[in-house]
């Protein structure tokens, strides 16, 4: 089993900056593959970043390239997702997800936290 706890959501202004924390409890958080998601009101969670067990890898969806970048303290348990140059269409609830292997699908991670409310102003 694997809880985790996302934190650092708001509401920011266009072209502003976040970063989500996603603390994680529960079996050994290095050997898990971590994903942020989100899913803006009306429409299918979708993948936003990716990375791999021991943060040697990375992943991004083309949306978010050059603005938002992932990364990992295994000494914390915890994932980060840093934000710049927010947009209108970046306003989600943004969920953290643990799995074994790194990728792009949902199913791919087993466990989710409850989310953390994004909400970008124009």
């Amino acid at each position: 089993q694997v809880q985790l706890v996302e934190s650092g959501g708001g509401l920011v202004q266009a072209g502003g900056s976040l970063r989500l924390s996603c603390a994680a409890a529960g079996r050994t958080f290095s050997s898990a593959a971590m994903a942020w998601f989100r899913q803006a009101p009306g429409k299918e969670r979708e993948f936003v970043a990716a990375i791999s067990r021991l943060g040697t890898s990375t992943n991004s969806a083309d949306s978010v390239k050059g603005r938002f970048t992932i990364s990992r303290d295994n000494a914390k348990n915890t994932v980060y997702l840093q934000m710049n140059s927010l947009k209108p269409e970046d306003t989600a609830v943004y969920y953290c997800a643990a799995g074994s292997t790194i990728g792009t699908s949902q199913r791919l991670y087993d466990y989710w936290g409850q989310g953390t409310q994004v909400t970008v102003s124009s």
